[in-house]
């Protein structure tokens, strides 16, 4: 398993990642789409993604809007796993209409 990272190393990691922001223990980020059923339509490609790397957000839409919370849960904190994963996302969300809310 990995470990979970100090503060320092993921305020680093945070530089390379646009929009995403710590929230406690967790790396978070919202997207916002034109209509809900874009937004669905992303948070099918990222389950599929997440599947594969058996590694599984915490999801929360609101209408336009999803949110993303990233947490190596059995480590209770952010890993190296958690900016695996949040990668992906952007690169999911770059293919799609999804932009990233302020």
């Amino acid at each position: 398993m990995p470990k979970v990272l100090s503060k320092e190393e993921s305020d680093r990691r945070l530089k390379r990642l646009k929009g995403w922001r710590t929230d406690g223990s967790f790396l978070t980020k919202t997207f916002e789409f034109d209509e809900f059923m874009d937004g669905i339509g992303f948070i099918e490609r990222v389950a599929k993604v997440a599947e594969g790397l058996n590694h599984h957000p915490d999801i929360h839409v609101r209408y336009t809007s999803v949110t993303f919370k990233l947490q190596t849960h059995s480590e209770g904190g952010v890993t190296e796993w958690d900016f695996e994963l949040a990668k992906a996302i952007d690169g999911i969300g770059l293919m799609g209409t999804g932009k990233v809310a302020s």
